[in-house]
């Protein structure tokens, strides 16, 4: 065994037929300078794929990561920033894998942004916690993640 190519025996291997997840996104964590939610989300949706699996897939960003929602020009102002929403092509390509992503209304009002300074194709939820719990309710499974 070398260090370059560790062998690695997966004990466990899950295999699922239907996925129904919500990603709760509160605040942004980072797996190098990648969100890590971002990065788990791209994983079940490798897994899904492998999986040939049924999926509905939905992130809810709310509190300190609704900005990941938002379009360049509003981004800059409510980042103090000038370059543009640096998480907007890795939404736009987990919408294009089938994420359907949204935003928290009270974190919407309380940034005082509306429909028109969120990245096209995301939908505004009346909150986030009235959202998580509709959609577990319904039978989804909660992933919090921070």
């Amino acid at each position: 065994m070398s260090a370059q190519n560790p062998v690695l025996n997966i004990d466990i291997p899950v295999v699922l037929s239907e996925v129904k997840s919500v990603f709760s996104v509160a605040a942004l964590s980072f797996e190098g300078d990648l969100p890590a939610s971002l990065f788990h989300l791209g994983l079940i949706m490798d897994d899904i794929s492998a999986w040939k699996a049924k999926s509905s897939v939905i992130v809810v960003f709310h509190t300190n990561a609704g900005h990941v929602t938002l379009a360049d020009t509003i981004y800059n102002a409510d980042r103090n920033i000038s370059t543009g929403n640096p998480y907007k092509g890795l939404v736009q390509e987990l919408m294009a894998r089938g994420v359907a992503v949204e935003l928290c209304g009270a974190t919407a009002q309380v940034h005082g942004w509306g429909n028109g300074d969120i990245l096209p194709g995301i939908k505004i939820n009346t909150d986030a916690m009235a959202r998580t719990t509709q959609l577990v309710q319904e039978g989804y499974v909660k992933i919090s993640e921070y």
